[in-house]
Parts: structure tokens; sequence; C-alpha cells
């Protein structure tokens, strides 16, 4: 026996829940989303209108208070959290290889290792 399937009457709901809902029905023209997002240059227009208190940071003033973590110490040549430090050239170091290579450079590389990190001082 074969089934014919003449024009069946089904009647399916305007919204199936494994179907994903389409913008524009979830939000039919006219009516505003929820979410607004605002560029760099809207931000700063509207911080510049609202009065705030000077010492508030904003987006205009970046300026903060300094921060309550203490800083990290990174490896001069590796860029790795250095623990220690040798005190002879005061290079920050991360293990026990790179302290070797830091007792075998030059003093002149030493001193531009410091002048990067802002720590020259003249060695003897």
């Amino acid at each position: 026996m074969e089934y014919e399937l003449n024009e069946a009457e089904i009647v399916l709901p305007s919204h199936l829940s494994f179907k994903k809902i389409q913008i524009y029905e979830k939000y039919p023209k006219g009516q505003a989303r929820n979410r607004h997002w605002k560029n760099l240059k809207q931000i700063i227009r509207d911080d510049s209108v609202r009065i705030q208190h000077p010492d508030e940071p904003n987006y205009v003033n970046i300026a903060t208070p300094p921060s309550m973590h203490p800083v990290k110490r990174i490896c001069d040549i590796t860029g790795y959290e250095a623990p220690y430090y040798d005190p002879r050239t005061n290079l920050r170091y991360a293990n026990t290889e790179v302290f070797k290579q830091i007792r075998a450079l030059p003093n002149e590389y030493v001193q531009r290792y410091l002048a990067l990190r802002n720590a020259a001082v003249v060695l003897k």
C-alpha cells in the first residue's frame, strides 16, 4: 500500500523552539533594542556634559590612584617573572641559566639592559 499525501492541512505554530529567531522578527521596525552601544567620541562627549568631581577618573582624565597590588618584577633577559636579582649587576633574572648568561655579559650590555628599565647605574 502506498500512501499519497495531497495538500495536507497541518497547522504549524508561528515560532518553532528549534528555529533561530530572526532579528527583524524579534525587533519589529520602530521598536528599540535594550542595548545601545556608544563609541569613544560619544562617551567623551557625554562625560564632558556631566559635572564630575575633579578627582574621579573618567575617559578624559585617565589618572587613577596607584595600584594596591605589589609591582611585578620581570626578568630583564627573558621577560618572565623574576624572583631573583644579581647584586653585582642589579639585573633581575628568572632562573639559574639566565643568571649564568648575566654573569657572562660585558659591562656595556649590562648598562643597556639597566637603561631599558630606567635603572641605569654606573657599575665599577
